[in-house]
């Protein structure tokens, strides 16, 4: 895909992408969803990434502009995460993304997302996923109010 001058490719992230996929978690997270309480720390984020998510799941990264654009994580049929820098937002990398993940996960796909997401909400919808469930937050790291998500082709 190309955004103007902009290549935009995704690929399986390598460990040497870690700090930048971190990044631009941090830096999407804090735009997106600013009055949620992070219970990690940047650095323990960063660990997270280096440690678990690149080398353990299924990571995925948009690669645009010489560096790392958005993330996506898949752990079997569950979407686990998907942030874009928030520069990159609404030049269609996250509708590569969920196609990338449904071909991927062509049974199904799950995902948790917070309630205060409405943004989220209407994505996810609009890619054909239905909320599920709602909880009170209690079973997520944050403690905040979520909704569960499934796409079935």
């Amino acid at each position: 895909m190309r955004d103007g001058d902009r290549t935009v490719e995704l690929r399986r992230a390598l460990p040497s992408d870690a700090g930048a996929a971190a990044g631009v978690w941090l830096r999407s997270f804090a735009a997106a969803l600013p009055g949620v309480v992070r219970p990690r720390s940047d650095d323990e984020v960063r660990d997270h990434f280096r440690h678990v998510l690149i080398p353990v799941r299924e990571t995925w990264v948009a690669e645009a502009g010489g560096g790392v654009a958005g993330v996506m994580v898949l752990d079997g049929e569950e979407l686990d995460q998907l942030y874009l820098a928030p520069e990159w937002r609404g030049h269609g990398i996250g509708d590569r993304f969920v196609a990338l993940a449904k071909e991927r996960s062509p049974n199904g796909l799950a995902l948790w997302t917070f309630q205060v997401n409405a943004p989220a909400h209407r994505f996810y919808e609009r890619h054909g996923f239905a909320p599920v469930e709602r909880t009170d937050g209690s079973g997520n790291e944050e403690r905040e109010p979520d909704v569960r998500y499934v796409w079935r082709p």
